[in-house]
């Protein structure tokens, strides 16, 4: 049930780029390493009396990507965040129980993931895309529209199975447009296309040790 993700970390390199579009685009870095710097470039699940919101990656209806930020904990009217658990959603379950949000897709660009206290990442700490569903609604208490999101999981595949039985469901570039075409219906085969899309990636993850608390999130300026 992971309740922590984020980017960068480590010290800042010039050679380093971030393959997500539209996150290259010079007045999206701009606002991600705001967020980076005021948020410690980590995403943790919104309060009411903690007003984060985490990047996400969508397409709109032209099927062109856009960074938006977002409440982590979906919400399914304007009236606040559901009573249940939703800031993570199987993939086992996304037709059965989460059809309406499937429709509505996004990507949580990351680097690393935190669950059970065990720091996970990729070789090379490459930035990663996490499959997400998201909700826009109109707030009842501010009357402005509010996006909200939950993290799609799988089972857990290699090193990071040994610490908890789940993971987020991390999508290869090559399955992101597929993702994020809002004219793709959220079916059974989509399910079972990023079920298997996300194995060999999710078998790359590997354990890494938790940096001090002063270096957690470190922007990487893009």
């Amino acid at each position: 049930m992971c309740a922590s993700y984020g980017l960068g970390g480590g010290p800042y390199d010039e050679n380093q780029r971030v393959g997500l579009h539209p996150l290259d685009l010079r007045e999206n870095q701009v606002l991600l390493n705001q967020w980076m710097l005021e948020q410690g470039a980590t995403a943790k699940i919104t309060g009411r009396k903690a007003l984060n919101f985490n990047p996400l990656i969508r397409a709109d209806a032209a099927g062109s990507r856009e960074l938006s930020f977002a409440w982590w904990w979906l919400w399914l009217d304007g009236r606040g965040p559901v009573k249940f658990s939703a800031f993570n959603s199987r993939d086992d379950a996304l037709v059965r129980s989460w059809s309406r949000p499937f429709q509505r897709r996004a990507l949580l660009p990351a680097s690393w993931y935190v669950e059970k206290g065990v720091r996970f990442e990729l070789p090379g700490t490459e930035t990663f895309a996490i499959a997400a569903l998201t909700s826009t609604v109109v707030d009842d208490a501010t009357g402005d529209a509010l996006i909200s999101y939950s993290m799609v999981t799988r089972e857990s595949l290699g090193e990071a199975a040994r610490t908890w039985h789940r993971m987020p469901l991390i999508l290869p570039a090559e399955m992101h447009d597929e993702w994020l075409d809002p004219s793709r219906k959220g079916d059974e085969s989509l399910a079972a296309a990023i079920q298997l899309a996300s194995v060999e990636t999710s078998e790359a993850v590997t354990a890494a040790p938790l940096p001090p608390s002063e270096s957690v999130g470190e922007p990487i300026l893009f």
